[in-house]
């Protein structure tokens, strides 16, 4: 791996399936980081990762409820992480009135095989 910078604006973002925008950051076998941007009044979709794949939440702005797991729903809000085991479902809900937008932190790296989207799936 070489040392490197990644500029916050660098990062092509775009809106995903899930109702959320992401900006992939960085990406390596071991660990990515992506930044997520969830619009006020939405609801991303519940989801889980499989492949053994652990997601951390970092917020750094706005706030909303978030879901995981069989945790009561609760309120995030800057400064706040959520970290999300394997297999375990999750979803976010912007309660703010501006952007809620958070990091997400997935190690081993996040895949697209490994995304189970469960309100698609159970139609």
């Amino acid at each position: 791996m070489t040392p490197k910078i990644v500029r916050a604006n660098q990062p092509l973002e775009y809106l995903t399936p899930e109702k959320c925008y992401i900006a992939e950051n960085h990406s390596d076998p071991a660990v990515s980081i992506a930044r997520a941007t969830i619009k006020p009044g939405v609801t991303t979709k519940a989801h889980h990762l499989t492949k053994g794949v652990q997601e951390i939440y970092i917020i750094t702005s706005g706030k909303g409820v978030v879901t995981v797991g069989n945790l009561q729903p609760t309120e995030v809000t800057v400064g706040d992480v959520v970290v999300i085991p394997p297999l375990t479902s999750q979803k976010m809900t912007n309660t703010g009135q501006k952007d809620l937008v958070f990091y997400c932190v997935c190690t081993p790296r996040f895949t697209e095989d490994c995304y189970v989207d469960e309100e698609t799936d159970k139609q």
